[in-house]
């Protein structure tokens, strides 16, 4: 392990990894232990599901998962090919479950318009809509890499830089999920400012904050210098592709 980690960058995906499971660990006890909070006694048991479903395939799928495509890079052996294609799957399959997960919303009782009103609501729709347009163009440089490979260099860090912004505001898009639900719970008395329910959604925030300050944080580590060697390094000018 020690070959392919530096300490540093290894301890920053375990840290990452053991993150990402306490933030597991605390929406499913919210989702299904605190179940109730998330829809009045009177609906129906579809209603429900659609409710919990919500923060469940929105933390879980979207936000685990898309930071442990971000992650890829930095811990899977293997070609750059290799990474880049279970980077692409990782990053499709966070995409569907945020698609779902908003789509879950629109099944509301009360209708379309009055899921869609809040800051959380307009920054979820700009969050995965900017992460599909990047999974598109990804998409789509992967399998035409030989025509655009000079246009691929130049979009580049335009591409990481939108990935990592993407990532970061889909977690401040949850922060602002957790304190709408949490605020409403809170004034109708339905949940208690100290009770057990509000430290779970509490450390549930703070898990989120933690854990994107830890993959960001990974993903932009420099790789060790021992690994680049000027026989291996490409060199792109403008109109070609050069081997030192």
């Amino acid at each position: 392990m020690a070959k392919i980690f530096s300490a540093p960058l290894f301890s920053l995906l375990l840290f990452a990894r053991l993150s990402a499971l306490t933030v597991a660990v605390l929406v499913l006890t919210w989702a299904l232990h605190f179940k109730i909070s998330f829809i009045p006694h009177h609906s129906s048991q579809e209603d429900l599901i659609y409710a919990v479903l919500h923060p469940v395939l929105m933390v879980i799928g979207f936000i685990l998962i898309s930071g442990e495509a971000i992650l890829v890079h930095r811990w899977l052996p293997g070609s750059r090919n290799l990474k880049k294609s279970v980077h692409l799957c990782l990053q499709g399959v966070a995409l569907s479950c945020g698609i779902f997960g908003i789509w879950t919303k629109f099944h509301g009782q009360d209708g379309i318009v009055a899921n869609f009103f809040s800051l959380h609501s307009w920054m979820g729709l700009i969050c995965v809509s900017l992460f599909g347009a990047q999974w598109l163009i990804g998409f789509l440089s992967f399998w035409h890499r030989g025509e655009i490979r000079t246009i691929r260099v130049r979009v580049l860090p335009w591409h990481v830089f939108l990935g990592l912004y993407t990532y970061g505001l889909a977690v401040v898009t949850a922060e602002t999920g957790l304190l709408e639900k949490l605020t409403f719970l809170q004034a109708k008395g339905d949940v208690l400012k100290r009770g057990t329910e509000s430290m779970v959604v509490n450390g549930l925030g703070l898990g989120l904050a933690l854990l994107s300050g830890v993959v960001i944080l990974a993903a932009v580590s420099p790789k060790r210098a021992k690994h680049q060697t000027p026989q291996t390094k490409i060199i792109y000018s403008n109109n070609k592709c050069l081997t030192s």
